[in-house]
């Protein structure tokens, strides 16, 4: 065909749907709760954690159906949360069971509470539009390694980012950025899919300008567990010191247009090193591997959504992870049922 008889190519975008994904979302470390009330800004709204008397970390709609006070500016008495504005006392199970000024509670004064996981050291939520609760086969598996003295503590870093969560969840098909983006090109790449998990196999080489040593091999298999947390068992080197590693990455979506990214690091503790070099290499190790993943965000913020991507034969299976992801914005019945079994790509 001549080339002059090719119409260009025009960008298709889609509005994106008011919508969040139906599944677990990181919201913090478990030590960052305490008895007073912490604002989430999330789907849209806000919530509110807090720590009972129980111990035990609960997570409630942010805003007070009375007034529209923000609960997070109350206080908490037991294992109830107090509005700041009038007084409302709101239980852990999200039903009003005090007003002081009242003689009977309005039966319909009720707020959504949230269902809260605990595991790896680390807060989850379970968001879905159809308010029904998380089933045990869709869950966040517990890692042996963040019970293990051998391994770090997290090191967790926040940055919010001005674009859709979709351009994050591309990454995990996208085999051509790591070499143009990262400086450590894909020898060897892989996407399993099943269920509600697709994972990230890939074997790739540094080159002289990454954040980690030249000619070495990073290798890493990366786990999306649902919509929003991944994990990544990786392997690198830094300083001529091989490291082994534990990443999360987890997001929540503010809005449709905005994500608050969480990067999360644990890595296996090098032998001979004191705890004050332990503690300076893994700050060192974390600083490198953000600065890693701020190449990807400065793509994020300054790209346009494409739902109609001109691929080529050196790119991973983009439109399938798409359409993996898209499972989470549907409701649950309405779930294709191929996603049940396996599907392996090798690019």
């Amino acid at each position: 065909m001549i080339k002059e008889q090719i119409a260009p190519i025009k960008i298709i975008a889609a509005p994106i749907e008011d919508r969040y994904a139906r599944g677990w979302h990181y919201f913090g470390l478990p030590a960052e709760i305490t008895n007073q009330p912490k604002p989430i800004v999330g789907f849209g709204t806000r919530l509110v954690a807090y720590r009972g008397d129980d111990g035990e970390v609960y997570v409630l709609d942010g805003y007070c159906p009375h007034m529209g006070a923000e609960l997070s500016r109350g206080c908490v008495e037991g294992n109830s949360i107090r509005c700041p504005f009038h007084d409302w006392r709101w239980g852990a199970d999200g039903f009003c069971d005090d007003i002081p000024y009242a003689k009977r509670i309005p039966p319909k004064a009720r707020i959504k509470s949230w269902s809260v996981l605990e595991v790896n050291g680390q807060l989850f939520i379970w968001h879905d539009p159809e308010d029904s609760q998380p089933s045990d086969d869709i869950t966040i598996p517990n890692l042996e390694v963040c019970d293990a003295d051998e391994w770090s503590e997290w090191v967790v870093r926040r940055t919010n980012i001005s674009t859709n969560c979709r351009e994050l969840i591309d990454n995990v098909s996208d085999k051509a950025h790591f070499g143009s983006i990262h400086h450590s090109a894909a020898a060897e790449f892989t996407n399993v899919f099943e269920g509600h998990i697709a994972t990230q196999i890939m074997r790739g080489i540094n080159d002289e300008r990454s954040e980690f040593d030249a000619s070495a091999e990073m290798i890493s298999v990366a786990t999306y567990y649902g919509p929003a947390v991944m994990y990544v068992d990786m392997k690198q080197t830094i300083q001529g010191q091989h490291v082994e590693s534990i990443w999360m990455n987890a997001h929540m979506p503010i809005d449709t247009d905005s994500f608050e990214l969480f990067f999360g690091v644990k890595i296996k503790k090098i032998a001979g090193m004191s705890e004050a070099e332990g503690k300076a290499f893994l700050e060192a190790y974390v600083d490198a591997s953000q600065r890693a993943f701020d190449e990807d965000v400065a793509i994020w913020e300054n790209k346009t959504r494409v739902d109609n991507p001109v691929l080529c034969d050196g790119d991973g299976p983009i439109n399938m992870l798409r359409q993996w992801y898209q499972q989470f914005y549907v409701n649950k019945a309405d779930v294709p049922t191929k996603w049940q079994s396996r599907r392996e790509i090798k690019v």
